[in-house]
């Protein structure tokens, strides 16, 4: 399938690893124009040099933390001083402190408040502007099957992505006339740093290994097996494309049939 996404200019978020740079590689893989941003320089180069040696084309990088608009802004006008706007904005983060309610504190609410809705806000309010002025636009927010179905353990992931959630449904509604869309892709167990990182928590306080608790989470999904980035990654580019331009306001699970709902 043609995608007609060649020559378009996309910035991905969080993009050193997982699901952020697998989207980075198959948007380039289409002949797009990638700025990416990460709040770890260190995995930001390997990244980008990873991909330069497997693509021969080096996309356009800079440090963003998150949680710090002034880090937003620059990563914005980078893209902006290099290829003159944003056709397509991911927003993607890692996910949030993991723990139950009276285990976190205000502090941790805040930094979550900031690191996954605020930050797409953020963004989103930067690069608007030009995608009405050209009539055009896709923004996709990387989010979890926990807008769907909570996640145990993870109340600040299953707060504010789905306050994520909302956020692009109503504002889809607002600039749909303008001929930009915007969707949440929402993976399931899909095999990052980031399930590792919980697995090995989960198994250190169950004492357990974090291969059987892998293995357990993988059991859960009707297909057996956790997913891959590079199939969340296809479902972020498709929505990002023409053939997808009738398609807005939607979350869409990428999630092997986990998440147990009828719609």
């Amino acid at each position: 399938m043609e995608l007609n996404l060649n020559g378009k200019t996309v910035l991905v978020t969080a993009a050193s690893m997982g699901i952020g740079k697998a989207a980075v590689e198959t948007f380039i893989k289409e002949g797009c124009k990638v700025v990416v941003c990460s709040s770890k320089q260190e995995n930001l180069l390997k990244a980008v040099n990873e991909i330069k040696n497997q693509f021969g084309v080096e996309p356009i990088w800079t440090v963003c933390d998150l949680n710090k608009p002034g880090d937003i802004d620059n990563t914005v006008k980078v893209a902006e001083d290099n290829y003159g706007g944003i056709d397509i904005l991911v927003n993607n983060c890692g996910g949030p402190k993991p723990g139950y309610f009276d285990e976190l504190n205000e502090n941790d609410w805040t930094d979550a408040y900031n690191q996954v809705l605020m930050s797409a806000q953020r963004f989103i309010r930067l690069v608007l502007p030009a995608m009405k002025r050209n009539n055009w636009g896709r923004i996709i927010n990387v989010t979890s099957l926990s807008v769907k179905q909570p996640v145990d353990n993870l109340v600040l992931s299953n707060t504010f992505r789905s306050g994520l959630t909302a956020l692009a449904k109503t504002l889809s509604l607002e600039v749909g006339k303008h001929n930009i869309t915007i969707n949440n892709v929402a993976p399931g167990y899909t095999l990052t740093a980031r399930l590792y990182d919980l697995a090995v928590n989960k198994a250190k306080v169950l004492n357990e290994s974090h291969e059987h608790i892998l293995s357990e989470m993988a059991n859960q999904v009707p297909l057996k097996r956790l997913g891959r980035p590079d199939e969340v990654a296809s479902m972020i580019v498709y929505l990002a494309s023409e053939q997808a331009g009738y398609i807005t306001g939607q979350t869409i699970a990428v999630d092997g049939g986990i998440i147990k709902s009828t719609y």
